[in-house]
């Protein structure tokens, strides 16, 4: 397995809420690879608009020598990043856990009306709706998860170093480890 060091193309992947965009920063940031948040790339402007130059874009940056993305890909591009990324840290938490990393966050973003992708906040209406990060992970969870295993034991992404995290400690430990010391990546259970 190579180093953190040598990861020039990551893909963090997991559930809706598992913490992605947070440990994709913290890896950008010890291992100086350009961050790309797929959710801001992907949501265009006001009322959700989704961008209509997705794929070009996706296509444009995962073309570069390095990147992380903080996701396994919205739809349209998700066979073009794994079959560009070296590496995917895959965040395969519990579904309580994740659970409450969503509600945690979509409850702040309502009550303080963060705005994020697009310039949209998340409103009270939004939890009534299917496709609100809360009701989107745990309705997603075990098809999201069942399809990251799927993608990660077919051999067309057979080169890809997958490193499998299962716990937020993990994570933790992992990142603590591997970018403090340089030492080789390893799989976590």
């Amino acid at each position: 397995m190579k180093s953190v060091s040598s990861m020039k193309r990551v893909l963090v992947a997991g559930s809706t809420g598992a913490g992605k965009t947070t440990l994709a920063r913290a890896i950008a940031g010890r291992v100086a690879i350009p961050f790309h948040e797929m959710d801001a790339l992907a949501i265009a402007g006001p009322q959700w608009a989704e961008n209509p130059r997705l794929f070009e874009d996706v296509s444009r940056i995962s073309s570069g020598p390095s990147w992380i993305f903080d996701s396994y890909g919205y739809p349209q591009v998700r066979d073009l990043l794994w079959s560009r990324a070296d590496t995917i840290v895959w965040l395969d938490y519990s579904r309580p856990v994740i659970m409450r990393r969503v509600l945690r966050r979509s409850v702040a973003r309502t009550l303080f009306r963060r705005r994020i992708f697009g310039g949209n906040v998340e409103t009270v209406g939004d939890w009534f709706t299917a496709d609100h990060p809360a009701w989107w992970a745990w309705s997603q969870y075990a098809r999201r998860r069942a399809d990251i295993a799927t993608r990660c034991a077919d051999p067309r992404f057979a080169p890809l170093d997958v490193i499998r995290l299962a716990t937020p400690q993990a994570a933790r430990e992992w990142l603590s480890v591997t970018t403090a010391t340089g030492d080789e990546t390893r799989r976590i259970p």
